[in-house]
């Protein structure tokens, strides 16, 4: 298996997504494919995101498998403190579910060693 990934935004803001293939794709063939496929739907697509659209086109028409939420067979959330450990729920149509439906972002603050704490 190979693994690629598709980066949308700028150094302090991102969204990624990552796709295997079995049969490797030299970098700038890969660069190519996407650039061809980005300027052919960036006006048109309907995904949330547009690597997610290029995504989905790479996956319909160029053997790549995106992996995403929808395709996990389990997750673990893992921490040092013990309560912090846990599977967690897969499943967003559960009606015992009560986590949001909203996307994050995580950041990476600079601390400013002059503000009062």
């Amino acid at each position: 298996m190979f693994f690629y990934e598709l980066r949308e935004g700028d150094n302090d803001i991102f969204a990624d997504v990552l796709l295997l293939r079995e049969e490797e794709m030299d970098p700038d063939s890969f660069f190519e494919l996407v650039q061809s496929i980005r300027l052919r739907i960036q006006n048109t697509f309907v995904r949330d995101t547009l690597i997610e659209a290029i995504a989905e086109e790479l996956e319909r028409d160029h053997q790549f498998v995106a992996i995403s939420d929808e395709r996990l067979s389990a997750s673990v959330n893992v921490s040092k403190i013990d309560d912090n450990n846990y599977l967690a729920e897969l499943d967003p149509d559960d009606e015992d579910d009560e986590m949001p439906d909203y996307k994050g972002i995580f950041v990476d603050l600079l601390r400013d060693d002059n503000r009062p704490n």
